[in-house]
């Protein structure tokens, strides 16, 4: 069943590209960003987290941490992360629990491939509630990060 705004956004433990765990508890208290994409090195998606690499200031200045989940191994998220110097964590879900979690995720993508994240954007306030979810069919759309970055005014810091 999709989330939505309002839902209690489901808890995580995943490794981040540093291979130390992460779960949504470390994020108590703040406002976060979750953003699922497809797969590391591909042009959509550099394009989305390089937007997002580049407006960080904007995300923190609303005390908000952001975070960029995908089905890919630590390994491969370590060099892309090095390679485009983001400047926030990238989440590995390798098992596909929080996509699966989070119903974000392909049953049939291109290639045969299985169990790829779906490009989607949520916002998690500090008190572990949903405000908003956007979940893309296309992996070729991008959030949208007016509508994400409208929700994090409204919600303050």
């Amino acid at each position: 069943m999709a989330l939505k705004a309002g839902d209690k956004a489901p808890d995580f433990k995943l490794y981040n590209s540093e291979k130390a765990e992460v779960s949504l508890s470390d994020y108590a208290g703040k406002n976060l960003v979750i953003l699922f994409f497809p797969q590391s090195f591909t042009g959509v998606c550099t394009k989305e987290l390089c937007s997002t690499r580049d407006d960080i200031a904007f995300y923190q200045g609303l005390g908000t941490e952001v975070v960029a989940v995908s089905v890919d191994s630590v390994f491969t998220l370590d060099k892309f992360k090095a390679e485009q110097k983001f400047n926030f964590p990238l989440l590995s879900d390798f098992n596909k629990e929080m996509s699966t979690a989070y119903d974000t995720i392909y049953n049939d993508w291109i290639l045969g491939m299985k169990g790829v994240s779906k490009r989607s954007a949520f916002v998690v306030d500090k008190a572990g509630i949903i405000r908003y979810a956007e979940v893309l069919e296309s992996a070729g759309d991008l959030p949208n990060f007016d509508a994400v970055k409208a929700t994090l005014k409204k919600i303050g810091d």
